[in-house]
């Protein structure tokens, strides 16, 4: 029998997938306790609508990381700070205020665990950042540090 899983069921698959059960194990135990419904035409429909709604969200978000990334690869972000003697910074550059800078200049939204420094920010310079948008799709920018 073919179910809709309604929660992720350990042996058969995960919540929102299409599987063949069989027929007593469905009966007795998935649907009674309300873990998956029967695929029947008007679940297969909701399916297949659900299934393309997803499809749609991703493609559209995959689209919107690319332009995104278009917009940032290879820029330069100068980014101001005090200095002791020496040329070395009074705390460091994190990423938090790399992300704090991108969405200052771009509008770009970047959670600040997604900006990868090559190293850690402590003197002026310019260093490497990997900005991670999307799965798969980065851009890499410059982070220039200068005496404020």
């Amino acid at each position: 029998m073919k179910v809709i899983l309604l929660q992720d069921v350990k042996s058969l698959g995960k919540k929102g997938e299409l599987v063949e059960a069989s027929d007593g194990y469905a009966r007795n135990y998935l649907l009674p306790r309300k873990i998956a419904r029967e695929a029947n035409a008007q679940a297969m429909n909701e399916y297949k609508n659900a299934e393309n709604s997803k499809n749609f969200k991703i493609a559209t978000q995959k689209a919107q990381a690319e332009q995104q990334k278009k917009m940032l690869e290879g820029k330069k972000f100068v980014m101001t700070a005090k200095a002791g003697q020496g040329g070395r910074l009074f705390g460091s550059i994190t990423a938090k205020q790399v992300a704090e800078e991108i969405k200052k200049q771009y509008n770009i939204v970047v959670d600040k665990r997604k900006v990868v420094l090559e190293c850690d920010i402590k003197e002026f310079g310019t260093y490497k950042a990997e900005v991670k948008l999307y799965t798969g799709i980065s851009a890499n920018i410059d982070v220039q540090v200068t005496e404020a």
